[in-house]
């Protein structure tokens, strides 16, 4: 397993959340040519009261927001739009951590809601963010968002979702 899954909010598990982040986490890894069995990343599936809280003590924004991510190491690009650090995989009896994300469910499906997306494919999409995050991905530069933008339009493609962008 590559992502072990903690539920905080029972209402996840009407989606499956477990599956999507499996889906989510294989699909980044595959399309950037890493192999899954090496690393293994953490995913928090709470409610809004809850990453509000964490929002507040890591970002200094006492608000609900749909995702976090908290990348065990840095790895974005020093020049704006370059390529992120590739991470080591470890064994896979010892797998490398990418990190850890949390998710709200509130937000994500309200977003989905007033977007007029089927949830499951919005969840994928954060996740795949959320992921990307942990690889060093970053959307603070306008190359760096550029490039984050267009590996989640491709990865999703490969799902069969469409472009969240559109």
């Amino acid at each position: 397993m590559l992502v072990d899954t903690l539920i905080e909010d029972a209402r996840w598990d009407g989606l499956d959340l477990p599956a999507l982040a499996e889906t989510a986490a294989h699909a980044v890894l595959s399309d950037l040519g890493l192999a899954a069995e090496g690393f293994e990343i953490s995913l928090l599936g709470c409610a809004d009261d809850r990453i509000a809280v964490l929002n507040a003590d890591f970002r200094g924004k006492p608000a609900p927001t749909n995702v976090l991510s908290w990348p065990a190491q840095e790895r974005g690009a020093a020049e704006d739009g370059g390529a992120p650090d590739r991470p080591v995989p470890g064994m896979a009896q010892m797998p490398e951590s990418l990190g850890d994300i949390a998710i709200a469910y509130e937000t994500c499906l309200r977003e989905a809601f007033d977007q007029g997306k089927p949830a499951r494919d919005h969840v994928i999409h954060l996740l795949v963010h959320g992921v990307l995050h942990l690889l060093g991905y970053d959307h603070m530069r306008n190359r760096d968002a550029a490039l984050m933008e267009q590996a989640e339009i491709r990865i999703l493609a490969q799902l069969g979702i469409a472009n969240p962008y559109e």
